[in-house]
């Protein structure tokens, strides 16, 4: 029996099977011979390679010293940048210019200006000043404060970022110069999440310098961190994402019975990429080549449809615009190929969940030949570059241990509650995996055994020396574990695929900075009662491997067994995004952030109820789109086929035959039955949050009743979608969406 309801979906199955692979082809010459990557590479950036051909000299060298030393930008060299941006953007089609920031939605912001200007005479011109580059007024009401301004002061200012690239953005045949801003209040207060993040590079960079100087690495002037976000994500068909409004409203699916096959086989990690994908692929990637991106890797992720993107390491502030560009990149182009892409943590359920695995450490900037370019998290292979590894990694360790709580909220998510501990994503227990080597050597210090050694040979006793070569090639890497080290930096794991880095990476380097105060105080107490600097340094390090210890681990961070060991550890175990959004405004918290000044008082509240509130509607949005699909979909789907077994039903009873119906009629009946009843509940909640006002108490109900009961309801629905006739069921199914493309 044909219906009509389904039929939308037998269609998008037949549109699917018959798509054709997009052909791409790479970038040409004016002769048409295919390009290297490496010519044509940032051609849509003003790099300091353009900025070296389009500047004078003398105006180039002010504006590297400002990029390089965060010396303010003098109106002189604003105005002869601003004209040779413009004559540069123009000569590459562009007619409009944005101050592209990062407000506090997770997301990138954008208003276009001309360059356009009329004088009194009503003569037309492209203009173009040094004000204009600097700054940019953008109205400000309607961008989240967290209760900073209220909604009547709008003013806003976007004010240009030196450091990081100007670039051309390109859709369809529209081109937009954006000037990556940061973005803050008439009052000053930081309404975006760059400013911080810039702050934070700030204060890590004053006290990992005064540690150097102490140690005897003199002459440093700045300190970088560097970061390598791996970006996963999900593609399915646009035929399938359009008749699903779960997808379209929330990037989940809310419904949707696991398919017998899904990732249980193993057999799409690293497997042969389909040819469309890598189609789609291949011209994100000279998109973002283009717009000098470093896209490096690209492979299957382990579910079906899962794919990964991973960056060469860049400075993190230059490394957050460059993942919120690929993200943007990713999105445009898998329109052109028929395909959207997932950003969200679990868009199906049962299978993996997505992450973006923020590889973080920190370098020296600028200082000495000799200096300039090392990376403080590599052990080097001298008893000097030993020692102070030993130093900036346990600084890491105290930062970690200290602020585990603060570390949690930076990537508490709606989406990521569903991921984490599942799967590939680590647990919600912050903690640290060292590998087997590193951690017996931190015993071995602890316990003494080099105390009857000269300390310059401490290190090649412990061998330290050794650890970049059995780091690479024998550590194993630990996936259970939220913060791990690989070999000459940390794995963030646990950031969201959805997330922006910044917020995490200004809590990392925030807490390092704390640690690095708090070493660099105790190392100049020691020195005043040692023998020699290296002595100091060792019993330093013992003290912060004795603090440390309980936030260290190198089991399976899945196991029940770690979840009560982490308790009696006393660690946090902050399972729901309102249990760890309240670390962000804990007295330690807000002391930390505002002590290194990084953010006001009033900036840590504000990023709390930002948080919260986003938290609050995008599960009230998930609730609601969840019961209208109910109501409309599924259960419409289950009374016409529960009707077509009961006719069945009564014609055999009227032949006066056996129904063998009769079973799959009652139990279809029951189960209806039951998700009536889910329904009803789910209803009674939703109306009973959106009466609470207060925020606070929104969450805390949203995550104890409204997400358990749309659990409960889902898993009627998944259900019902087992029992009801395949030609009836109006979504999607799993099976389609993951296994055709």
């Amino acid at each position: 029996m044909s219906n009509q309801n389904s039929q939308p979906r037998f269609n998008a199955i037949q549109t699917v099977i018959s798509r054709k692979t997009k052909i791409v082809e790479a970038p040409k010459d004016e002769k048409g011979k295919t390009l290297k990557i490496s010519d044509f590479y940032g051609i849509s950036t003003f790099s300091l390679k353009q900025m070296k051909h389009k500047l004078p000299n003398d105006i180039y060298k002010r504006l590297v010293q400002t990029i390089q030393s965060g010396k303010k930008l003098e109106i002189e060299v604003a105005n002869v940048v601003a004209h040779a941006v413009k004559e540069w953007a123009m000569e590459n089609g562009v007619t409009h210019y944005t101050h592209w920031f990062q407000p506090q939605t997770g997301t990138t912001a954008e208003k276009h200006d001309a360059f356009l200007n009329v004088d009194s005479s009503g003569v037309p011109m492209e203009r173009f000043s040094g004000s204009q580059l600097i700054q940019s007024e953008p109205d400000a009401s309607s961008f989240p404060s967290g209760g900073m301004r209220t909604t009547f002061e709008a003013r806003g200012y976007a004010a240009w970022d030196p450091t990081s690239p100007i670039f051309i953005s390109e859709s369809g045949s529209t081109r937009t110069l954006c000037i990556p801003s940061v973005f803050i209040s008439y009052h000053g207060d930081a309404l975006d999440e760059k400013t911080g993040l810039l702050r934070s590079n700030e204060a890590i960079t004053t006290r990992a310098i005064k540690l150097l100087n102490l140690i005897g690495d003199k002459g440093v002037t700045s300190i970088i961190t560097n970061m390598g976000p791996e970006q996963e994500y999900f593609l399915i068909d646009r035929a399938f994402y359009a008749l699903r409004p779960d997808l379209i409203m929330s990037g989940r699916t809310l419904l949707g019975a696991r398919p017998p096959k899904g990732q249980q086989l193993e057999d799409h990690y690293f497997g042969s990429i389909p040819s469309r994908v890598l189609s789609y692929m291949t011209e994100c990637e000279y998109e973002m080549f283009k717009l000098g991106v470093p896209a490096k890797t690209r492979h299957n992720e382990v579910a079906p449809m899962q794919f990964e993107l991973a960056p060469i390491f860049e400075e993190s502030n230059i490394a957050v615009d460059h993942n919120h560009v690929a993200m943007e990149v990713l999105r445009r182009v898998a329109k052109k190929h028929d395909f959207e892409v997932l950003l969200h943590e679990k868009p199906f359920a049962g299978v993996n969940g997505s992450g973006k695995h923020n590889n973080w450490s920190m370098g020296i900037g600028t200082g000495p030949n000799e200096l300039e370019g090392i990376n403080l998290l590599d052990p080097g292979k001298t008893p000097h570059q030993n020692m102070r590894f030993l130093l900036f990694l346990m600084a890491t360790l105290k930062g970690l241990n200290k602020h585990a709580g603060l570390l949690r909220a930076s990537i508490a998510s709606s989406g990521n509650d569903h991921r984490l501990g599942a799967n590939e994503a680590p647990p919600a227990i912050i903690s640290a995996f060292l590998g087997n080597m590193l951690d017996n050597m931190l015993n071995e210090i602890e316990k003494d055994t080099h105390k009857n050694l000269d300390y310059k040979e401490v290190v090649i006793k412990l061998g330290v020396s050794k650890l970049p070569t059995v780091m690479k090639d024998n550590t194993d890497r630990n996936r259970t574990s939220p913060f791990a080290f690989t070999g000459n930096k940390f794995e963030f794991r646990a950031v969201g695929s959805s997330a922006s880095c910044a917020f995490p990476v200004t809590i990392i380097n925030c807490a390092v900075a704390d640690a690095i105060d708090e070493i660099t105080a105790s190392l100049e107490e020691k020195m005043k009662t040692s023998k020699s600097i290296e002595e100091a340094i060792f019993v330093v390090v013992k003290e912060a491997i004795k603090e440390t210890k309980q936030v260290r681990f190198e089991g399976n961070g899945y196991s029940g067994d770690w979840v009560t060991e982490a308790e009696k550890r006393g660690l946090p175990h902050l399972k729901t995004t309102p249990e760890a959004l309240h670390e962000i405004i804990s007295a330690k918290s807000i002391k930390l952030l505002t002590g290194l000044k990084v953010f006001s008082e009033e900036e840590v509240k504000s990023r709390f109820h930002v948080r919260i509130e986003i938290y609050n509607k995008k599960v009230l949005i998930e609730g609601e789109c969840m019961q209208t699909m109910v109501e409309t979909q599924i259960l419409p789907a289950a009374y016409q086929y529960a009707g077509v077994l009961a006719e069945g039903v009564s014609a055999c009873k009227s032949a006066g035959i056996p129904a063998p119906q009769t079973e799959a009629f009652t139990k279809l009946n029951q189960v209806i039955g039951l998700a009536q009843a889910e329904l009803k509940k789910l209803e009674r909640i939703l109306a009973s949050v959106f009466a609470l006002e207060d925020e606070e108490a929104r969450a805390t109900k949203i995550a104890s009743e409204l997400k358990p009961q749309m659990e409960a309801l889902r898993v009627q629905c998944d259900t019902l979608e087992n029992m009801v006739a395949d030609n009836f069921w109006p979504l999607p199914k799993y099976r389609e969406m993951l296994m055709i493309s």
